[in-house]
């Protein structure tokens, strides 16, 4: 479903106001980050065509994209059949995920996995 179709009166938020929102890349199908958006954050979203999230760490509003340059470009929207998950599609400027990633969803629950910003991006490289 496109942006423009999409009704954000049909979504639900939990009792915290928040939906949870699965990033995926729009030509490759891997799943980029599970994050959460707030109604203002998906508002944001509809309206620059960027995903915005809500942060639940920092407890603020977060352009993906504003501080790295890697931007995630909405293709497609959708919500699950009880309108309490979102899907959103996306072509990306850069890697997903704050540690330099692919994707969110890499090896970082392996043992050898590196806990630092330098091996990972080491690591990356060597892929």
């Amino acid at each position: 479903m496109s942006v423009e179709a999409f009704d954000i009166e049909k979504v639900k938020f939990d009792e915290k106001g928040l939906v949870p929102c699965i990033v995926q890349d729009a030509e490759t199908k891997r799943v980029l980050t599970l994050a959460y958006m707030n109604r203002e954050s998906l508002g944001i979203t509809l309206e620059k065509g960027l995903t915005c999230f809500w942060s639940r760490s920092r407890q603020e509003l977060w352009l993906k994209g504003a501080t790295s340059g890697n931007y995630q470009h909405i293709v497609t929207m959708e919500a699950d059949c009880d309108c309490d998950a979102i899907l959103v599609q996306v072509r990306k400027d850069g890697p997903a995920c704050h540690r330099g990633c692919d994707s969110c969803f890499d090896a970082s629950l392996r043992k050898d996995w590196p806990e630092n910003s330098a091996e990972v991006e080491k690591a990356n490289l060597q892929k």
